[in-house]
């Protein structure tokens, strides 16, 4: 693979690898009407971490626990009501070329690959256009030869062939990817993932994850995790930070807090988490039960002998 040459040069004096990506007691508010009524929805409720080059951090929660709004307020696309959030210890900027910058950096992977994508666009465009707006000193031919790299460093080849494609041509893997490589086109050195493998078939969302684990490595690039699955939170996470109705309730180590949670709301997550053992005797009991049906027995029947769980 071609050794990129267009990356965005560093400030004087920063080292490679020195970025940060910092939230200090972070608050969300909304406000709610109903009728003449108005209320306030306390989304997110004094949040600090820092994401450094190289990690992944996972915050985990039920929905409406506050993880994509904070996902949103580190994209540009929510604005914290308190709080800040820093790159490289500078403030979040509000606009102008220092907001460019910024998004050149921290760039979001949606959760909805497909209507992420403009199905009137190929894919070709999808690529270029982040490279117009944050590699102005590119030429055609760059710009060109950009595109298929990005496509390469996905894993989707040959890379000719899906540049002329439009969405509605690609598998909702492919779609995913595609996104992922539109995010890294500025330059990106860290990717916020807000559930990126939720709205994809259970069979291809391991391939997606290591992709992006195997970007990491390969980039040193920091990413923020957002996920209600508990096992790939634990597989692809350096850290994992759990929220429960906008309060961070539990955080550390990965393996730590899966395996000996401290907090009663991470216990029940992990309890609510599929078990294969659990499932195995499950199916058993049920087997056992349809095999006891009296032969010409309905299942109606049978479920008044036996209830009405596994029928």
């Amino acid at each position: 693979m071609a050794t990129d040459t267009t990356s965005t040069p560093r400030p004087a004096g920063e080292a490679p690898g020195a970025a940060t990506l910092e939230l200090r007691g972070v608050h969300k508010d909304f406000t709610l009407r109903q009728g003449f009524k108005r209320s306030t929805l306390h989304a997110v409720k004094d949040v600090s971490f820092t994401l450094e080059p190289g990690k992944t951090i996972a915050v985990v929660g039920e929905s409406g626990s506050g993880k994509s709004t904070v996902a949103r307020m580190i994209a540009k696309l929510e604005t914290p009501t308190t709080g800040e959030i820093l790159l490289d210890g500078k403030p979040q900027p509000r606009g102008g070329r220092a907001l460019d910058r910024y998004r050149s950096n921290v760039q979001m992977v949606f959760q909805d690959p497909f209507a992420s994508l403009n199905p009137f666009h190929t894919i070709a465009h999808h690529l270029e256009r982040p490279l117009r707006l944050h590699k102005r000193e590119l030429s055609r031919e760059q710009i060109d030869a950009r595109v298929l790299e990005l496509l390469e460093r996905v894993r989707l080849s040959p890379a000719e062939e899906f540049a002329r494609r439009k969405p509605h041509e690609l598998s909702g893997g492919q779609r995913q990817r595609v996104a992922i490589a539109r995010a890294l086109a500025p330059g990106a050195r860290f990717l916020i993932a807000d559930e990126p493998v939720s709205m994809l078939d259970v069979s291809i969302r391991l391939g997606v994850l290591n992709l992006l684990a195997d970007l990491q490595r390969e980039e040193n690039l920091g990413v923020l995790y957002i996920t209600h699955d508990l096992a790939t939170a634990r597989h692809f996470s350096d850290e994992i930070i759990v929220m429960f109705r906008g309060d961070v309730v539990e955080r550390g180590p990965a393996d730590e807090v899966i395996l000996n949670p401290q907090h009663d709301y991470t216990k029940l997550l992990l309890q609510a988490a599929p078990n294969p053992e659990n499932l195995g005797k499950m199916r058993d009991e049920v087997r056992a039960e349809l095999a006891g049906l009296a032969e010409g027995e309905t299942l109606d029947a049978g479920r008044d002998r036996f209830g009405t769980r596994g029928l």
